[in-house]
């Protein structure tokens, strides 16, 4: 487009009647104020690199009890402080109707049988901590996702979703501990790459739209034909669990989910044996209401600078999808950036740094030579995602990996670290 306005300039708008200037002085006078035009246009057309809100980001000390020192960096204005820590694989977070927060905690990656459900209460917005870490479930099967829903009957619901199977109890306000036994809504494959871990991609993670219930289950390898039809993909029922059916097929780890302005949005994993720069990991706006599942192209496809590719092991496939079908994504990441969890600030957010962005959590490549993820990254609509918070890896040295992001007022947000076992909160200074 900014071709078109400066070839106009010069030319004339239609390509029949283009004329070029040739007189000397014309020529010294019209790029005069091809200069000053240039300028303007490039300074007034939105996303424009000059009008990017580029944001400054400042260091901050962080020290953890256990004697860990680094710096993170935010943007100017935030500040961070520590509201948890003495965690273990710390994940995802919820709210209950009785407005305390719920986090699920996977324990480590030799055990999958300790997992942890734990209310975060009485939150001090002054010193950014929670003054009560309790265990609500225990012994649990790699719980990933955690979250609540008040039925028609006035009857609140904790919904738990493990890796091989999805339950919910009763919620009862104020209980530090189940008060009724669980209901299994839906049993998940648990075996892959390896047992003992629960599968390869072992989480199942949740999200509620218009009283429907929506799940999403990874794949069970890093890159196959799946024999079973819910690996891979995104599924809704109702929130008793009846109607199952799947939305999105060939979704290879869609580990966040959210719902915001009527879509739900997925962060999503490309696979592993493309080399280091490809494919990229991609997030997607899904349309909850519609009629079939859309194919979203693993294992037959794969992104590389937001297009979609074949991938050549399953060239002579007769499975294989049309990647020229494939849906766009709403955003790419760097290969290998892994995004998880995301959180979306609307019109009500104060700070221009946040007003109508996605902030998503980019847990980090396990190679950890390239260097990507291990962030926080802001995500609008036609732009690039840009750094919001950086520092996890320095050096070579990790010292956190991001997992959820979870608003708590308008520009002030909780963030998980499942390496390091610490919830921090993120607020303006």
């Amino acid at each position: 487009m900014r071709w078109l306005l400066v070839k106009n300039f010069f030319y004339g708008h239609g390509d029949h009647s283009a004329v070029p200037i040739h007189n000397a002085h014309m020529r010294s006078t019209t790029l005069a104020y091809f200069i000053a035009f240039s300028f303007l246009i490039l300074t007034s057309i939105p996303g424009s690199p000059q009008t990017k809100s580029q944001l400054k980001l400042l260091s901050h000390t962080i020290t953890l009890a256990n004697g860990k020192t680094f710096s993170l960096s935010l943007p100017e204005g935030f500040d961070i402080s520590i509201a948890a820590e003495g965690l273990k694989r710390v994940r995802f977070m919820a709210k209950a109707p009785d407005g305390r927060l719920f986090v699920t905690d996977m324990y480590n990656r030799t055990d999958n049988s300790r997992g942890m459900v734990y209310i975060l209460d009485g939150f001090d917005p002054q010193t950014g901590k929670f003054a009560r870490v309790i265990p609500y479930l225990q012994h649990l099967r790699n719980p990933n996702s955690v979250a609540f829903y008040t039925d028609a009957a006035g009857q609140p619901w904790l919904y738990l979703a493990l890796t091989d199977k999805l339950e919910r109890f009763r919620f009862h306000p104020g209980e530090q501990s189940p008060t009724s036994t669980p209901e299994v809504l839906a049993t998940y494959p648990d075996y892959g790459l390896n047992y003992k871990y629960g599968g390869w991609h072992l989480t199942r993670t949740m999200v509620f739209y218009e009283n429907h219930l929506y799940v999403s289950v990874g794949s069970s390898c890093n890159a196959c034909e799946e024999k079973e039809e819910i690996r891979a993909s995104i599924s809704v029922m109702d929130t008793d669990g009846k109607h199952q059916r799947i939305i999105a097929r060939s979704m290879r780890n869609a580990v966040g989910l959210r719902a915001v302005n009527g879509s739900i949005y997925a962060t999503n994993m490309g696979a592993d044996h493309l080399g280091n720069n490809a494919p990229d990991d991609t997030m997607f706006a899904l349309d909850p209401k519609i009629s079939g599942p859309q194919n979203y192209g693993w294992p037959y496809c794969y992104f590389k600078n937001g297009r979609s590719f074949p991938d050549p092991q399953f060239a002579s496939s007769v499975a294989k999808a049309d990647c020229g079908k494939v849906p766009t994504p709403f955003t790419t990441f760097a290969a290998h950036s892994s995004p998880l969890g995301l959180e979306y600030f609307d019109s009500t957010a104060g700070r221009e740094e946040l007003k109508g962005s996605f902030l998503v959590a980019l847990h980090g490549a396990s190679r950890k030579r390239l260097k990507r993820g291990y962030s926080v990254v802001r995500v609008r609509a036609g732009m690039k995602p840009q750094d919001f918070i950086t520092g996890f890896l320095q050096d070579g040295i990790v010292y956190g990996r991001p997992c959820d992001i979870f608003r708590m007022g308008a520009d002030s947000f909780l963030l998980t670290d499942d390496y390091s076992g610490v919830i921090y909160y993120i607020h303006p200074k």
